[in-house]
């Protein structure tokens, strides 16, 4: 290990910048705070100004490690103990400044704070809520603070960090028990669940006594909600647990609540986790039913999914010759919003026969293609719910197609200037009894051809290609 004690600031900045990098948290920051007399910055519901680096990842916020020194072995992480890489640490008035000086000069939004484990879990943990205590009361900083909590560190840490960050997360870093024994032997399954159900039931106390200030609920919850299905989480009942080893806390978790700290509430802007994909066996349905216990059990705001990169080059992880998965990465990622949104299960998207998904379609257009039946649709009939199902509708198309709907029917080009994808729905929907055009088949392994096909020739062959103008249309002006 090799450590500089004379490291300048930037040179820290420069190590512990580039260590954070695999760390996926870029989110909005969903919660709203407005600047206040006597403090510096402010949050926004909706979202934190994103900007991106040249090999797309976002960088919208001060996103760095307090110390890229640690203790743990993780075989898959390049921070791990017997790795020969330089090593520095941040104090707590470094990490202030920081934030403060790139805050006001506009570079960022708001702060992501992670780190490697020095010494002890609760020693690191100690150090982080020291920073974070600092740039609240001292610096009197208001804006979005992004917590990573230490897996191991006491539970009035993870409380305290809960109390000074907007949003507290724990990776559940693999999603089997058995990968993260394997490759990760110094953490355990329960040391990230009992903080993750602890983060929860704070975020429902915090709700209970300071209304939204304890945070909103997840989407996966209200669209659970909206479908009328009975969500696994109660305000009156005990979650049920993920493993044998996810623990149980008190019904009051919340007893060490800091002075002047209510205005913000516990972890407003929820929590979240990331798991890494492709470094262990795990099939695309294991990971999607991990995900969607985990939504439905700890309410969990985003799970983040993070293709592997073999960075150590170790001859236990694999080393796909086409590099990281990031094909299997984006289609999760898809998958995930079907879950959170859309209302689908992931027992409908995959099944244990397959259980991969189709790496040239989307997941929600292998899902139609296998569920013919229920095709084609009605536009001018169909419910909110339904409409979601159809590939090329979005939540924003399928609520202008029911407003539009009430001042009489609609035709595809309306559909066309509501936002519908047309290349991927006319296979799927009918206007008034009427298919797109004739030579249009339900058929899978058509329908697949031309989904397939970016030169789409059926579509391209219509009359809609021959058009050179047309009428101004109501739609075009409708907003987002």
């Amino acid at each position: 290990m090799i450590i500089l004690d004379n490291a300048s600031i930037n040179d820290k900045l420069k190590i512990l910048a580039d260590s954070a990098k695999y760390d996926v948290a870029c989110t909005s920051s969903g919660v709203e705070r407005k600047a206040e007399k006597g403090t510096v910055g402010a949050t926004s519901a909706f979202g934190i100004c994103h900007s991106f680096a040249a090999d797309g990842r976002c960088i919208s916020l001060l996103k760095i490690l307090y110390t890229n020194e640690c203790i743990y072995n993780c075989k898959y992480c390049i921070n791990r103990v017997t790795n020969d890489i330089p090593r520095v640490s941040f104090t707590p008035e470094e990490i202030c400044t920081l934030t403060m000086e790139f805050y006001k000069r506009n570079y960022i939004e708001g702060l992501f704070l992670s780190s490697g484990i020095l010494n002890t879990p609760d020693y690191t943990m100690e150090l982080i809520i020291q920073t974070l205590q600092m740039l609240r009361s001292q610096y009197h900083f208001g804006g979005y603070i992004h917590c990573k909590t230490i897996p191991g560190a006491s539970p009035e840490l993870v409380e305290l960090a809960g109390w000074y960050a907007d949003r507290v997360s724990i990776n559940l870093e693999l999603p089997t028990a058995d990968a993260l024994r394997h490759l990760a032997p110094n953490k355990s399954r329960s040391a990230i669940l009992k903080p993750m159900r602890q983060i929860q039931l704070g975020i429902e106390q915090s709700r209970q006594r300071l209304g939204m200030k304890g945070g909103n609920y997840s989407a996966y919850r209200y669209t659970q909600k909206r479908l009328g299905r009975q969500h696994t989480l109660s305000e009156t009942s005990q979650p049920p647990k993920l493993s044998d080893h996810d623990g149980t806390f008190s019904p009051e978790v919340l007893s060490r609540q800091p002075d002047n700290i209510t205005k913000r509430g516990f972890a407003p802007a929820g929590q979240s986790t990331q798991m890494i994909i492709g470094a262990s066996g795990e099939t695309d349905f294991e990971i999607l039913s991990v995900t969607e216990a985990l939504y439905q059990r700890f309410d969990l705001k985003r799970v983040f999914y993070s293709a592997f990169i073999n960075v150590n080059n170790d001859d236990e992880l694999p080393s796909p010759a086409g590099g990281p998965p990031l094909a299997r990465e984006h289609r999760l990622y898809q998958a995930d919003w079907l879950l959170r949104y859309y209302g689908f299960c992931a027992n409908e998207l995959l099944n244990e026969k397959r259980p991969n998904f189709n790496p040239f379609l989307d997941p929600k257009c292998d899902w139609a293609i296998g569920h013919l039946d229920k095709f084609p649709i009605e536009i001018n009939r169909a419910d909110y719910d339904t409409l979601l199902r159809v590939p090329g509708i979005g939540t924003k198309s399928a609520r202008r197609i029911i407003n539009a709907r009430r001042m009489g029917n609609l035709d595809f080009y309306s559909l066309k200037n509501m936002g519908v994808v047309m290349k991927r729905a006319v296979y799927f929907i009918t206007c008034n009894g009427k298919m797109f055009c004739t030579g249009i088949k339900i058929d899978e392994n058509f329908i697949t051809r031309q989904l397939i096909n970016k030169d789409t020739v059926l579509l391209q062959n219509t009359a809609e290609s021959n058009i050179t103008y047309k009428q101004m249309h109501l739609f075009d002006f409708i907003p987002d």
